[in-house]
């Protein structure tokens, strides 16, 4: 078996408890402990890091000599590892992004009724998820600094 589908399914599945945390159960005890620790990431950030140091040289001399333009994206995106491997940069990038909004969300204390969908979005469309969380999470700031 090829060693990059290996780690697409290490990193696919090991992510799965990770959400379910942070969307289903943010204020447990089991959730703050494990979430609230950045090594929760390494499942996702380690197979990332095996799949991405061989293609560095190829990605650097690409992107080093030519701006990146729709063409040679489209180009890049054509080879089955490069597609994994995007998939993979997706899964740890979301997730982090997702870490990182439910922590200023357990700052704050945001309702399950807000973070549940917000954390969803991360996971699905990170961006998104982001920009709405920063947007609920800047209000309340605003608030506790205007106080």
């Amino acid at each position: 078996m090829d060693p990059i589908i290996i780690l697409f399914w290490i990193s696919n599945i090991s992510i799965v408890p990770l959400w379910i945390m942070m969307i289903a159960f943010p204020k447990h005890d089991l959730t703050k402990k494990i979430i609230g620790n950045p090594l929760c990431l390494l499942p996702m950030l380690i197979p990332y890091s095996i799949a991405v140091i061989p293609s560095i040289p190829s990605l650097l001399v690409t992107f080093s000599t030519q701006m990146p333009t729709p063409e040679i994206v489209i180009d890049l995106f054509n080879e089955d590892d490069t597609k994994l491997l995007a998939w993979l940069h997706f899964l740890a990038l979301d997730t982090l992004g997702g870490r990182w909004i439910w922590s200023r969300f357990q700052s704050q204390s945001i309702p399950l009724i807000k973070s549940a969908p917000t954390l969803f979005l991360c996971m699905m469309v990170a961006p998104l998820g982001i920009l709405i969380g920063l947007t609920l999470t800047y209000e309340k700031e605003v608030q506790v600094h205007s106080d």
